[in-house]
């Protein structure tokens, strides 16, 4: 099974006394950089990325990432050689799978969709319900869980050791040999990499008018005035927060979501908003991939999602007309962000893994 490498994407350094985004290609990872404002609030709205937290632990950097763009593309690092964690964040779905739930290393059958990763190094929270605080966490959490299926990582870590190219890189980045820690450290890094700017949305907010249709526009101004924003919110087109919307609460032992992280009653069947950013290419949608089609997901968010106990207050009903729901798809289609299909080379597999 192929896989496939995104482009079009950024690289955030941190520096001593300052932070830098920069744009790169993957291959090379030499980006020239470009500085970020001291104040976000003076530059013009798509320019108005916060920071990106970097810990302090696991500085970012080309050489890191580079490292971490193989391991993500590498079908050796799951359990049973099946897939690797681009298999569930491919490009032509979004960076989703494209399943109405997620299937796993040996065929497991996941209770989740796989969520996109654009922008993920913005997130504070990881996966649907918010239990993972960190991406080296997630990372981890992934790679020995159900999803890579890896629960023994010392068969991998004996490949990557016993691999020369691989070996090398390690001894490079970290002074060190492969180990679970730093094998989620250099994924992290370059999930960090996978950042969405340069959709036709982001063109037009920088003053080129011609890059939306008016139909977009009208869009745009239709989402702001049914109060979509308050959680799709910003540049990252998510407020980050966790928010029942109803979906599969009728069931009758209903996923609850966030609430079985903080037991905290108001958090039943909440989930991470997702990001808007390449939607029209993520269905299925919500957590559950209940939902076969954008517009059918548009017209149910407009209505106010589904009545239940624990639904969330900031969802408002909309009358919404067909014209309105029209130019609501055509302002989505506007977040498509490009992304291609060239292909990380692998090192060699060291002896325990031939």
């Amino acid at each position: 099974m192929r896989a496939v490498a995104l482009t079009s994407l950024l690289a955030l350094a941190v520096l001593a006394t300052s932070a830098v985004l920069t744009n790169c290609a993957p291959s090379s990872f030499k980006p020239e950089v470009r500085p970020l404002p001291a104040d976000p609030m003076e530059y013009d709205p798509i320019e108005r990325y916060d920071v990106m937290p970097i810990p302090e632990g696991n500085p970012i950097t080309a050489e890191k990432a580079a490292l971490g763009r193989q391991l993500y593309y590498d079908y050796r690092l799951s359990g049973d050689g099946s897939r690797s964690c681009y298999s569930c964040h491919v490009c032509e779905k979004g960076l989703t799978d494209g399943l109405p739930k997620a299937i796993g290393a040996f065929d497991k059958h996941l209770s989740r969709s796989s969520p996109t990763l654009w922008n993920i190094g913005y997130h504070s929270e990881f996966y649907w319900d918010g239990r993972a605080d960190s991406l080296e966490k997630q990372a981890t959490a992934a790679w020995k869980g159900g999803n890579m299926g890896a629960k023994d990582t010392a068969p991998v870590l004996a490949m990557l050791a016993g691999s020369p190219g691989y070996a090398a890189q390690f001894e490079s980045v970290f002074g060190a040999a492969p180990s679970e820690e730093n094998v989620a450290q250099a994924l992290a890094t370059y999930m960090r990499t996978i950042i969405s700017d340069d959709t036709d949305w982001d063109r037009w907010q920088k003053g080129d008018e011609s890059a939306v249709s008016d139909k977009a526009k009208r869009g745009y101004e239709v989402f702001q005035a049914f109060g979509c924003n308050e959680c799709h919110a910003g540049v990252l087109f998510t407020d980050q927060q966790f928010h029942n919307v109803g979906i599969g609460m009728g069931a009758e032992s209903p996923d609850v979501g966030r609430f079985k992280v903080t037991q905290k009653d108001q958090d039943m069947g909440a989930f991470k908003t997702p990001t808007l950013r390449d939607i029209t290419r993520s269905a299925p949608y919500f957590h559950d991939g209940s939902v076969a089609n954008l517009k059918k997901a548009v017209q149910l968010m407009a209505m106010g999602g589904m009545p239940n106990a624990h639904k969330s207050p900031k969802l408002k009903q909309n009358q919404a007309t067909d014209e309105q729901l029209s130019d609501l798809l055509a302002f989505l289609e506007s977040l498509e962000q490009p992304c291609d299909d060239s292909e990380p080379e692998l090192p060699e597999a060291g002896p325990a893994g031939s």
